[in-house]
């Protein structure tokens, strides 16, 4: 099966070293996620992302179910992509793309998803009715929280 996907662009009013400075540190991830997730990382918080990183942190991603979630930082150039893998968790297969650009007025930061479900037979259906309206949702929030983190100038 294909993974589903999801992409996102978002532009910012801020210098490209602010945009990773904030969204490399693992700490923030509390700060545009829905608090109706709980997220909580668990896992000692390092300053710098690297390659080989590994953090862990429990979530609520549906129906108040606590998951745990363990991630990998898989590669980082610094400051223009790093990338998330999801070692232990709720996905088959997570792979999640950060990248940021400078463009005239800040940057634009692009997210990609690439997501598998555990149920292949009915991997369309879950992935129609329940996790792709939820990752919307999430990503909407994300998106509005850090608009109001970073608002224009």
């Amino acid at each position: 099966m294909k993974p589903f996907i999801l992409e996102r662009t978002q532009t910012l009013p801020v210098s490209i070293d602010q945009a990773w400075d904030f969204f490399s540190n693992p700490s923030n991830l509390m700060k545009i996620t829905p608090p109706d997730m709980e997220f909580r990382i668990t896992s000692p918080l390092q300053s710098d992302t690297y390659a080989g990183q590994i953090i862990t942190y429990t979530v609520r991603p549906l129906l108040g179910v606590t998951v745990n979630w363990t991630a990998e930082i898989t590669h980082v150039e610094k400051p223009y992509f790093f990338v998330d893998e999801q070692r232990i968790g709720p996905y088959r297969f997570w792979h999640h793309q950060h990248r940021f650009r400078e463009v005239e007025g800040g940057v634009e930061m692009f997210d990609t998803v690439h997501y598998l479900l555990a149920h292949d037979q009915l991997a369309r259906l879950i992935n129609r009715l329940f996790v792709a309206p939820r990752l919307k949702r999430i990503f909407d929030y994300r998106s509005k929280a850090v608009r109001a983190i970073f608002p224009d100038i």
